[in-house]
């Protein structure tokens, strides 16, 4: 009879210990806030209808890689995942298994997040239902298939270690910078690479090109930064998709969506906080202007097809058609965005702040490669503002672009 009453003693303390162990609601809602604000979806998930099941293939200089599965399957997911494994392998870029990850996984950013925020993100992932979804290898040019290079570039450029508070500055001020540097990982797009892929010292948040698009400056320059932005120009966009200045596009319109526009008030707002206290990273170029005949070539294309949105003025309708004059992307020194609009059109990002659309034709087939590159140095250089020549090679090289 004793030995009865102390098996089921056992198995009831067994229990009690796994029910304690299970997460809280709390803990699992605040883990899907923290997935949201890392926009973990938009690479992990390849199928709508298998939500963070991998298999999306993303692009880089050196090849491609395939997000891997975060369903907690135990075969192919990380069901079988200890909280140990998940914790070394978010902040620091290791696998269970001991192997490297690469830096398209944004563990460089990522190191700088608490335990317990990592925790609360498996947390969540726990929730979701598992999917069997084996991880595809990756396609890399030689030698960059070999993992083993990793720890050679990890210990060249990568810098572990958790976001260290500015004491002189606010809670807002911090969290915001604790949201850019590390779990948002902004810099992964908007910080320039060098040739091996890592950031660039002493350039960050100043711009960078990818997957055909540019990601403009976040940090203060005058003419192409966020400094003729207020706090309130940069909440709205990260919450809308849009605002009096610009409009969301290509890659950031599914970060707005998918992302930033589900984040907390509180949350959006540190990150103004914080990027509207950034000092210009870099010199911004001088600009030569485009001879007489290259403008005089331009205003014709954009007053045959572009006055009837954008006005003579540039001005536009702001929230629907985007102002040109003073727009910090448009004068960008890398033209990329700027030439993929014109090319393919464009699509008013849609959220619950701002939910009416807003269409802008593509002109791919309509223009030339010079008259293409006559209108963008036109509106790069009318108005006030000033943008480095675009030529028709690189607008040729633009229509090549995937």
């Amino acid at each position: 009879m004793r030995t009865i009453l102390a098996l089921i003693a056992l198995c009831s303390a067994v229990a009690g210990a796994a029910l304690a162990a299970e997460p809280s609601p709390e803990l699992i809602a605040y883990g899907k806030a923290l997935v949201e604000a890392g926009d973990c979806a938009g690479c992990h998930t390849a199928d709508p209808a298998k939500p963070f099941a991998g298999g999306k293939r993303i692009d880089t200089p050196f090849g491609a890689i395939f997000a891997p599965n975060l369903t907690p399957d135990r075969d192919t997911g990380i069901g079988a995942w200890t909280d140990a494994d998940f914790v070394r392998a978010v902040r620091t870029g290791i696998a269970p298994d001991g192997s490297n990850y690469y830096p398209a996984f944004p563990y460089p950013y990522f190191t700088k997040m608490t335990k317990n925020d990592v925790l609360a993100i498996r947390a969540y992932l726990g929730t979701l239902a598992p999917v069997a979804s084996r991880n595809k290898p990756p396609e890399l040019r030689w030698p960059f298939g070999y993992r083993g290079l990793m720890r050679l570039w990890n210990a060249m450029y990568f810098k572990p270690g958790l976001f260290e508070p500015d004491q002189s500055r606010s809670a807002a001020w911090n969290r915001g910078g604790y949201l850019v540097t590390g779990l948002g990982h902004c810099g992964a797009c908007h910080t320039p690479k060098n040739y091996f892929g890592a950031d660039r010292n002493g350039q960050a948040l100043s711009g960078n090109e990818v997957g055909g698009w540019f990601a403009p400056r976040l940090d203060g320059a005058a003419r192409t930064g966020l400094k003729s932005w207020s706090e309130e120009d940069i909440t709205e966009y990260l919450q809308s998709g849009r605002n009096a200045k610009s409009h969301a596009g290509g890659p950031m319109a599914e970060v707005v969506v998918n992302s930033t526009a589900k984040m907390s008030d509180a949350d959006v707002r540190a990150i103004a906080q914080y990027l509207k206290s950034l000092p210009p990273a870099r010199r911004e170029t001088i600009v030569t202007p485009p001879d007489d005949a290259e403008m005089k070539a331009g205003q014709a294309v954009y007053a045959r097809l572009c006055i009837a949105c954008h006005e003579a003025d540039g001005s536009g309708a702001p929230r629907i058609y985007p102002p040109l004059p003073g727009n910090a992307l448009l004068q960008s020194n890398n033209p990329s965005s700027t030439l993929r609009i014109i090319l393919d059109g464009a699509h008013t990002v849609t959220t619950p702040r701002a939910p009416n659309t807003g269409e802008m034709p593509g002109y791919a087939k309509q223009l030339s490669d010079d008259e293409i590159a006559a209108v963008t140095n036109y509106i790069r250089n009318s108005w006030g503002n000033a943008g480095p020549l675009v030529t028709p090679a690189q607008v040729a090289k633009a229509r090549k672009e995937p």
